[in-house]
């Protein structure tokens, strides 16, 4: 009786494991795939540091606060929301914005298909990361020894 009790448990255990690795790699997207669904935000975004738009850039955006950047004109909404850019936050948002957010400027309808977030989610989260490397070499030059 032990046994059979065991066996169970642990084919459910490595069925659960299996299928949490399957899901979390089905929801990961494609970068090159991303870029291109990309096209869609770039007339009002860029995903170079400082290059504002319509909308601000988007380098960096994962982990900062909703509406900080300097000189962008947000809407109340967005700069009161206390939001900060997560991957779920941004999933949400870029689906439906207005629903998301309701009183964004953002004039976008949202991405409907569930691949073309993924994709556009991978693309953000390569294209605006900060360049650690520069981080590293400024405080690489503070040092005193």
């Amino acid at each position: 009786m032990k046994n059979a009790f065991f066996y169970t448990f642990f084919f459910t255990f490595i069925s659960l494991i299996v299928l949490s690795t399957s899901f979390s790699a089905m929801a990961e997207g494609d970068v090159k795939k991303g870029k291109k669904v990309f096209r869609k935000c770039a007339s009002c975004h860029s995903v170079q540091k400082g290059e504002n738009k319509i909308g601000p850039s988007l380098y960096g955006v994962v982990g900062r606060a909703a509406g900080t950047i300097d000189g962008m004109k947000y809407s109340k909404v967005m700069t009161t929301s206390g939001i900060i850019w997560n991957e779920d936050n941004l999933r949400k948002f870029l689906a439906r914005p207005r629903a998301f957010l309701k009183g964004t400027k953002m004039t976008f309808a949202g991405l409907k298909k569930e691949k073309d977030l993924d994709n556009v989610l991978a693309f953000l989260k390569d294209a605006t990361k900060p360049d650690m490397t520069k981080a590293k070499t400024a405080t690489d030059a503070t040092k005193t020894k």
